[in-house]
């Protein structure tokens, strides 16, 4: 039986990934290019489905799209501890989001106080009143990881390792 393959329109339609898009990301080199039918339109496999979908996980991450290519030249069914660069990598992208989510969350207060106590003056800094930092090591509740983003990385990545 042969491998499904998919239009660009198809393969837009399962990843939530528009085909400009699509075409930019095979003329940067970050998904390889589709191979063609006899009439010159590309056509996709399931791995570029898969690929598509990690690029999206990762692009969410804040992840610029160069930082990208050695996570996409590894399989998802690597075993990570051949790769501990990019085990590395990803730890340190981690730690990066969760600083950003506990500044965010500090003006998502620094808001709400506002909302609820009128002209009170606060501010939004780094630092408490007593000129402590805040507690930036704090994380917020994770969001569960689907199956398919946890192949990626499959190495729990845990606070405080």
């Amino acid at each position: 039986m042969a491998e499904p393959t998919f239009t660009i329109k198809q393969l837009a339609e399962q990843t939530g990934i528009s085909p400009d898009t699509i075409r930019y990301y095979e003329k940067i080199a970050l998904l390889p290019r589709a191979d063609r039918k006899d009439n010159g339109h590309r056509i996709y496999r399931q791995e570029d489905i898969e690929t598509i979908r990690l690029i999206a996980c990762l692009k969410k991450t804040g992840m610029p799209l160069e930082d990208m290519r050695p996570f996409l030249a590894v399989s998802a069914d690597a075993d990570p501890e051949q790769h501990p660069e990019l085990l590395e990598r990803i730890k340190s992208h981690r730690e990066h989001i969760v600083s950003q989510i506990a500044s965010l969350q500090q003006v998502v207060d620094f808001i709400d106080s506002k909302l609820g106590e009128g002209n009170r003056r606060q501010d939004c800094s780094d630092e408490s009143q007593d000129g402590s930092p805040k507690n930036q090591k704090e994380e917020p509740n994770p969001k569960p990881v689907s199956p398919a983003e946890r192949r990626y990385f499959p190495v729990s990545v845990e606070a405080g390792e």
